[in-house]
């Protein structure tokens, strides 16, 4: 940590001569604000820094001083972390897990609620530092005791390790709630962007398990669903809009399922998906089935780049469950608690939340739905950070704790 500190120290010429400009150039060239987004100059200002850290961070990994997602948590931690003096704040470890307990002060008459929370980050961001605010929030408000998982991440560990720690933390969770004062029969999951997905798959996993209290719902903020069909009309709309690029996206996707880049473009285009696999699952993936006021007449039909074998043996991990819980079977869908979806007009990943939806209400699954129209990827994880939270974040963490205390 010294050392990112001085070299912060050290940057800070090259910063204002060199890299700010190119991320000032680098964000009007590539970045797409739509007109009337609240608080554009805002959403500009932080893409510019957020450009700024991907570059400095890049710059020292080649320098071999400290990867770029450690350089970004690095920053990202040192915003604000509040004290709430209402929530008893506990770091812990099961096993190896990290895991941190957040718990009201007041004392309660009976056991509590208790929430699971999984962090986004596109596999590579995020920390329980970087999401304590939401988790202080959340368990405050609804008078929760929530434990969020610090799983382990891109590019240091890859497919499945993510999704073998939350698993594995959760099931501790669920056999000691009576130590942690938790009312076995009302337990959330809750998660965003990647934590989304692992609530899904989490969720999914545990459906038939007798020897675990039952999951009472599932909270899933912008979740990923799928990597499959990336022809969707939000991922043409919203491929440049700041956060999450399709650039980044890729990026992140192949970093977490251990892929060479060079296979980027195979899968975008769908060289990498076997024929018999789309003519079987269109009926789940394909962009008929979202709300028509998300279909634009501009948008480019779904086309599937001829198959290439050599991209489908590198990349067929995309096609498994556990990385498309979409594709999860009718039984299992089926069986899942009712849900609670959040889906942002601005964000690449509008229609994944769309499909899913569908998918659960399909099968009988009841499904709440909340639309931000205002909303872009990665907006929670700036929560009550002073000068970089939006509207939009409150208004979701609003829905949230609405959506739990009405349960």
């Amino acid at each position: 940590m010294a050392v990112l500190w001085l070299v912060l120290l050290a940057g800070l010429p090259v910063f204002f001569l060199g890299v700010l400009p190119w991320a000032v150039l680098e964000h009007f060239r590539t970045a797409q604000v739509p007109r009337g987004l609240q608080h554009a100059a805002k959403v500009r200002c932080l893409h510019c820094v957020f450009l700024y850290a991907m570059a400095v961070g890049n710059i020292l990994e080649k320098l071999r001083i400290c990867s770029m997602p450690r350089f970004v948590h690095f920053l990202h931690d040192r915003l604000s972390i509040k004290n709430n003096r209402e929530v008893v704040v506990t770091d812990l470890r099961f096993g190896t897990i990290p895991v941190r307990l957040f718990r009201p002060k007041a004392a309660s008459s009976s056991p509590r609620r208790g929430i699971l929370f999984y962090h986004g980050g596109a596999s590579i961001f995020g920390s329980l530092d970087s999401y304590h605010n939401v988790c202080s929030f959340l368990a405050r408000e609804t008078d929760s005791v929530l434990l969020s998982v610090g799983y382990r991440k891109a590019p240091e560990h890859h497919y499945p390790v993510a999704i073998t720690d939350c698993l594995n933390a959760s099931i501790y969770f669920l056999k000691t709630l009576e130590a942690y004062g938790v009312d076995p029969s009302r337990v959330v999951a809750c998660g965003d962007s990647i934590g989304g997905m692992i609530v899904a798959i989490i969720t999914q996993t545990l459906v038939g398990r007798t020897d675990l209290p039952q999951i009472r719902a599932q909270v899933l903020v912008y979740p990923v669903i799928q990597a499959i069909n990336l022809q969707l009309p939000s991922f043409q709309q919203n491929q440049n809009v700041p956060f999450l690029s399709l650039q980044l996206m890729m990026t992140c996707v192949c970093s977490y399922l251990a892929i060479d880049l060079s296979w980027k473009d195979a899968i975008l285009k769908g060289a990498c998906i076997p024929r018999d696999f789309w003519n079987k699952y269109r009926k789940w993936l394909s962009s008929d089935n979202l709300p028509k006021r998300f279909r634009t007449k501009g948008q480019q039909p779904e086309t599937l780049a001829p198959f290439n074998e050599a991209a489908y043996l590198e990349t067929k991990h995309i096609l498994d469950v556990e990385n498309a819980p979409l594709m999860a079977e009718d039984k299992i869908i089926a069986q899942l608690p009712e849900a609670f979806l959040v889906s942002c007009e601005l964000d690449m990943l509008r229609d994944d939340s769309l499909l899913y939806k569908k998918r659960l209400e399909d099968q009988g699954v009841h499904v709440t739905w909340y639309h931000v129209e205002d909303g872009f990827h990665g907006c929670l994880v700036l929560f009550d950070k002073m000068f970089f939270s939006f509207p939009c974040s409150l208004n979701i963490m609003n829905a949230v704790v609405n959506y739990i205390k009405g349960l």
